[in-house]
């Protein structure tokens, strides 16, 4: 079976991808933002990068920093147009299946191909806000319905964005819920975490941005200083606009406070070891990934509930506690109170989670269930 992927390089696009090599498919990725380099971790695919500049001329990086409208002219004749280029390679490939990660991103810029071409199969994956936030834009909601109308089958990473989809107008067929980024490898993980006893650390998610609220739990924390002083608070993956406030309101002269910027994905996993707490908020957001390994990594999580995606896994009080409100510091505060007074609780979920979640995230497991999903792609009378 011939794949063509089309994503933007992402390390969760990556993790997926990494599912189907080994399997018997050849595998093609176009890189629709092109970033010029193949990735060695995705060896066995097919790259189809570089393709979008017709001349990488000497000091171009230099000329981008320091005058964007002079480079932004230039580029207009130096950039290749993306729908003449990817409609080449569609010519020249002819898979079975093309497959988009995201919306905005894979999706509406071969849009006008994919419709030249109706009788090609088409997946798009929905991630993170593709659905759930942009649907109240009508400009956006315009292009989700194009997108729905022509794409054979839907992934998605919760119940929540199928239900959207259908809201407006897909009909086609649904391939199912599976992890952004794949399932994790248990058995490696289970051996890294500590003793229940032996962990202090309560891990935040410190991303802001446009649906990111980070700094509304560090708001919150603020209230909590004395109470917290005997665990130790780390904030990783923080943007600028954490890091900045964190300096600001003083919590960076905290004894037992840091914050770390963007890391890698193990160390994340090695946060994860000692962490008996992780608090994850959003306005906007898929299924979190983050909130995903903190599950497998045996953390009790708090975290929001966007459209009441979370609560698709997390049970209120029971294995979780959840956020309706991402913005109310009142609120958020009583919560990680509630959850510190708590110490049973957490110790219970954490128990449930790993009895009743973790086992559905096994890479092995979710790795199966991928393969088995484009095989009935391949097959599709098995949706008759």
């Amino acid at each position: 079976m011939k794949i063509l992927m089309v994503s933007m390089p992402n390390l969760h696009f990556f993790r997926w991808t990494e599912q189907l090599q080994g399997a018997g498919h050849e595998i093609f990725w176009f890189d629709i933002n092109d970033s010029r380099k193949k990735v060695e971790r995705l060896d066995g695919v097919k790259q189809i990068v570089g393709w979008k500049l017709r001349w990488d001329f000497p000091g171009r990086t230099f000329v981008k920093q320091k005058s964007p409208t002079f480079y932004r002219l230039i580029q207009k004749i130096n950039e290749r147009n993306t729908v003449k280029v990817f409609e080449k390679k569609l010519l020249e490939i002819k898979p079975d299946v093309v497959h988009s990660f995201a919306l905005y991103i894979s999706c509406t810029p071969i849009l006008r191909v994919m419709n030249k071409y109706p009788k090609m199969k088409w997946i798009f994956s929905s991630w993170g806000s593709d659905l759930y936030d942009l649907q109240n834009y009508p400009n956006h909601l315009n292009d989700i319905k194009k997108v729905l109308k022509k794409v054979d089958y839907l992934i998605a990473d919760c119940n929540r964005d199928y239900q959207i989809a259908k809201k407006h107008g897909y009909e086609n067929h649904f391939l199912g819920v599976f992890p952004g980024g794949g399932g994790y490898d248990l058995d490696k993980m289970k051996f890294k975490i500590a003793p229940f006893e032996n962990k202090k650390t309560i891990l935040i998610k410190g991303f802001q941005g446009r649906w990111g609220r980070a700094i509304s739990i560090l708001k919150a924390l603020e209230n909590l200083q004395i109470i917290l002083s005997p665990y130790t608070i780390v904030v990783f993956g923080a943007d600028e606009e954490v890091i900045q406030f964190a300096k600001r309101s003083k919590m960076e002269t905290w004894q037992n406070f840091s914050v770390i910027g963007k890391i890698k994905q193990e160390e994340v996993f090695s946060l994860m070891e000692n962490s008996f707490l992780y608090i994850g908020n959003s306005i906007s957001d898929g299924m979190p990934n983050a909130l995903l390994e903190a599950i497998c990594m045996g953390v009790f999580p708090i975290q929001s509930n966007p459209g009441k995606v979370t609560e698709e896994l997390i049970i209120d009080g029971l294995n979780g506690l959840l956020l309706n409100d991402p913005e109310n510091i009142e609120n958020i505060t009583s919560t990680i109170l509630y959850a510190i007074n708590n110490i049973e609780m957490i110790k219970k979920g954490i128990e449930y989670n790993t009895l009743n979640l973790t086992p559905n995230f096994d890479y092995f497991k979710i790795k199966e269930k991928v393969i088995n999903s484009y095989l009935k792609v391949l097959n599709y009378n098995e949706f008759e």
